[in-house]
Parts: C-alpha cells; sequence; structure tokens
C-alpha cells in the first residue's frame, strides 16, 4: 500500500511541479547567457574589449552573491509563489533594458543588477524541492530541473543567433532585438507562477487527502530523522564547513559553466562562422549534456552515491576545456565543448542533492544560498580570466587551461570533504 501510494504521489508532484520550474529555469537561464551571443556584435558596437566584455559579463554574480542569502530566507518565510514571481519580473525588465546600454559603465551597472534581481531564484528552487521530494528522489529531480541549463543552450543558440539577424529592423540592431524578445517571457511567467505554483504540501489542493497526508507525514518524518545532528538555524547554516566545502566545489563548476555561456560562442565563432551557423552548432555540445546529466543522476540516486559522482564529472570537463585550449578545428572544438558540457551538467545534481542531507528549515535556506552565493563567484572569475588573458596573449588557451585547473580543484576538494564526512562526529548542539 505504502509503495503504491509512493509511487502514487511522487508521479503526480513531479508532473506537476518539475515542468513548470523547468520553463522558469529555461528563461531564466537564456536570460542570464544570451550576453555570449550578443556579444557576437554588440562588443563592436558600443567598444567593449575583450577584458572589459569578460568582467561585465562577471559581474553578475557580484549582485548574485549580495543578495542570494536574504533573498532565500525571505523565500522560506514568504513562500516561493509571491518570491519567485518577485522575482521574475524584476529579472526580465532588468534583461531588457539590457538593449539600451551604450557603453562599458552602463554594461557593468545593467549586468549588476542583473544579478540583483535574479539572487534567490536557483537556491529558492533548489529549497523548494526539498519540501516536496523525499532525500532519496532528489537528485534525479534536481537533474530534470537543471536539464533546463544545457536544454536553454539546444534551443536558445539557435533562437538566439536568428534574432542577430534582424540587425536593422525597425532601426534597432540584432543585438537589441535578442535582449527585448528573450526578456519578455520572464515578465510573463512571472505572472504565471502567481496562480500555478505551491508553497507547500500542506497547500496542495490538487493532491487527494490521502496522497497530502501520506507527503506531509513522509517528509516531516525525514526532518525528523535527522534533528539529532542536521543544522537548523541560520547561522549553523551559514558556518557549517561543510556548507563552505561545497561552495568552493561549486566555486569551479561555475567558473566552467558560465565560461561556456559567456564565451562558446565567440570561441566556435572564430573559425569564420555566420551568427547563424554558430548558433546551431553551439547546441550541439549542449545536446549531449542533456541525456548525460539526466542519465547519471539517476545512477547516483539508485546507487545512493554521491561524491565519485560529482569528482569523475569534474574531471571531465576540465579534459574538456584543457582540450578546447590545443583544438585548431570546429569538429575538435565542439567535441571538447560537448566534454565541458557534459562534465558541468553531470557534477551539479549530484552535487546538490549533498546540502539537504545535514541541513533543514533555515539553515538549508541559508545554507543553500550561501553555496549558490559564493559558488557562482567561479561565474565571474573564469570569463573574467579568460577575457584578460585573451587580451593579454591573444588566445583562449590561458584562461581555458585556467578554469579546467579550477575544475581539477574541485575534484580534489569532493574526495576530501567526502573522508572527512566518513569520520566520527560529535552530535551539533541545537540552536533555537
Amino acid at each position: 500500500m505504502a509503495s503504491e501510494i509512493q509511487t502514487r504521489v511522487l508521479r503526480k508532484i513531479t508532473w506537476r511541479i518539475v515542468p513548470f520550474i523547468m520553463l522558469l529555469y529555461f528563461v531564466a537561464f537564456i536570460d542570464r547567457v544570451n550576453i555570449g551571443f550578443a556579444s557576437l556584435t554588440m562588443n563592436k558596437d558600443i567598444g567593449l574589449s575583450p577584458a572589459v566584455y569578460g568582467f561585465g559579463a562577471g559581474i553578475f554574480f557580484w549582485g548574485y552573491f549580495l543578495f542570494e542569502v536574504p533573498s532565500n530566507i525571505i523565500l522560506h518565510k514568504i513562500g516561493a509563489r509571491i518570491w519567485i514571481a518577485r522575482v521574475m519580473i524584476t529579472w526580465g525588465l532588468v534583461s531588457a533594458a539590457m538593449a539600451f546600454v551604450q557603453g562599458p559603465t552602463g554594461f557593468y551597472v545593467l549586468r549588476f543588477l542583473l544579478g540583483v534581481a535574479e539572487a534567490g531564484f536557483f537556491p529558492g528552487i533548489i529549497l523548494y524541492l526539498s519540501y516536496w521530494f523525499p532525500a532519496r528522489q532528489r537528485a534525479a529531480v534536481t537533474a530534470l530541473f537543471m536539464a533546463a541549463a544545457p536544454l536553454s543552450t539546444v534551443l536558445g543558440s539557435p533562437i538566439s543567433g536568428a534574432l542577430l539577424e534582424m540587425d536593422g529592423l525597425l532601426g534597432f540592431k540584432g543585438w537589441q532585438w535578442l535582449f527585448v524578445l528573450e526578456a519578455l517571457p520572464a515578465v510573463l511567467l512571472g505572472f504565471v507562477v502567481l496562480g500555478f505554483l505551491t508553497d507547500r504540501p500542506e497547500k496542495a489542493k490538487w493532491l487527494a487527502d490521502d496522497e497530502r497526508r501520506w507527503l506531509i507525514e513522509t517528509m516531516n518524518a525525514e526532518t525528523t530523522s535527522k534533528a539529532a545532528t542536521a543544522s537548523h538555524s541560520i547561522w549553523r547554516g551559514l558556518a557549517d564547513p561543510r556548507v563552505l566545502a561545497l561552495a568552493l566545489i561549486y566555486f569551479g563548476t561555475s567558473a566552467g559553466l558560465y565560461t561556456l555561456g559567456v564565451w562558446a560562442p565567440q570561441i566556435i565563432k572564430q573559425f569564420g562562422l555566420s551568427s547563424l551557423q554558430v548558433g546551431f552548432l553551439n547546441a550541439l555540445p549542449a545536446t549531449a549534456a542533456v541525456v548525460a546529466m539526466i542519465l547519471w543522476a539517476r545512477h547516483s540516486d539508485r546507487t545512493g552515491e554521491r561524491t565519485w559522482h560529482v569528482v569523475w564529472a569534474c574531471l571531465i570537463a576540465a579534459a574538456g576545456l584543457a582540450y578546447a585550449g590545443l583544438a585548431t578545428g570546429v569538429v575538435a572544438v565542439l567535441v571538447a565543448l560537448a566534454l565541458v558540457n557534459i562534465g558541468i551538467s553531470s557534477a551539479k545534481p549530484p552535487l546538490w542533492s549533498m546540502p539537504t542531507l545535514f541541513l533543514s528549515g533555515p539553515a538549508a535556506a541559508a545554507g543553500i544560498a550561501t553555496i549558490n552565493s559564493i559558488g557562482n563567484l567561479g561565474g565571474f572569475v573564469g570569463p573574467a580570466m579568460i577575457g584578460w588573458i585573451k587580451d593579454q596573449t591573444g588566445s583562449f588557451n590561458g584562461g581555458l587551461y585556467f578554469v579546467a585547473g579550477l575544475l581539477v580543484l574541485s575534484a580534489v576538494l569532493t574526495l576530501l570533504l567526502s573522508r572527512a564526512q566518513t569520520a566520527p562526529v560529535e552530535p551539533v548542539p541545537q540552536s533555537h
């Protein structure tokens, strides 16, 4: 009986929640990295050097860093429905405003404000999933949600490439059309969130009474079972050394992910291709990543193993970046970028299943946001270093090797964290 209702409830909440949050992340990720395609023509139009562009593209994550933790704590208190709607509407408006940027200063300011506007979305959804899905199923569900990132590259790259071809229509540049048209879905979906998203299982009128009761009891039992060792208070979540370790691990994966988003179109473009051709070719590596990350996360859930699933994925991504630095043709570059996409995407679901194993309540809200905010600073360091090194050397190679090194460091830290976790620990005194 328990197995039957479990299957029924998990299927129902998966179909209700996961496709919708995938759509939200799909739109979020396009608005976050469409700068990579805009740069193909925008940089020359408004006078951005590689160093200025890399720094400005990455400064998004400083806004993220400063506002991530407070944003997630607010979400935990007032509910995902209102807060996620607020996030989406404001980031859509800021993203559209990018169409009117006129130079480096405006570029820096709007990229920073976009980070402020979007702060809290990703960790908020990770926290939201922990309200609905038992820990054993969470990596696979997280993988489905996170598959929206490479999917946005698969579908968004050709669209972005095509929008650049609208250059001159009604007197606007192609990159201006790109920013405005790709921002509209975020604003519209923000209003849809208000009517569709359900904050907690207790409010899920779309579940039958017995289904809702089973889910509430299951999630409460899981929370109770980790009460002896879990951190609950906000300050516990912020100060837990495991949180800081996971943040440093995530730093390397973020550097890799946003190196792809910000620079991959230019890396492909250097072989003399049109914007539309770049759009279609950039979609190919991400297509492989969607399949790989879902299969990898299912294997992680089935075996219950997290550490090596993160380690091997980081090493594959590092190898891909190193190979991209050596590649001399379009096909070789696409193979290298496929390895990077597969590794980066596959590392994230098992990595994000770790924090809620030892955090709950406000501590989970603060801890997850801390991991994401510190870790996402890699999204500043990776693109900025590639831009600076390209300015100095005229080549992408040095920057690609630098980011590969960060991913090797993430793999090593994951192993060290696993070893520390297996050592005997004293129970954590509870804070109320």
